[in-house]
């Protein structure tokens, strides 16, 4: 997959881009001729965050990481 970054892009071209609705096509002409064409697609969920350890989990990490430190030292 090819990718864009935004950022690098002048601020008209970015916004056209990611404004583009589902399914909306953005035509790309060279010299006349069609380049290309890009199609918008759905937006990204959102990632849901992990869930906080429980306080088993919780102690079994902490555990872990003082016989870690102890070792070491």
């Amino acid at each position: 997959m090819k990718r864009i970054d935004l950022d690098d892009l002048p601020p008209k071209l970015a916004q056209l881009l990611t404004g583009l609705e589902e399914g909306e096509e953005v035509l790309l002409v060279q010299n006349g001729g069609v380049a290309g064409r890009l199609v918008g697609g759905a937006p990204p969920k959102p990632e849901v965050a992990d869930e906080e350890p429980s306080d088993e989990k919780a102690a079994e990490i902490f555990e872990h990481f003082r016989a870690a430190m102890e070792d070491d030292f």
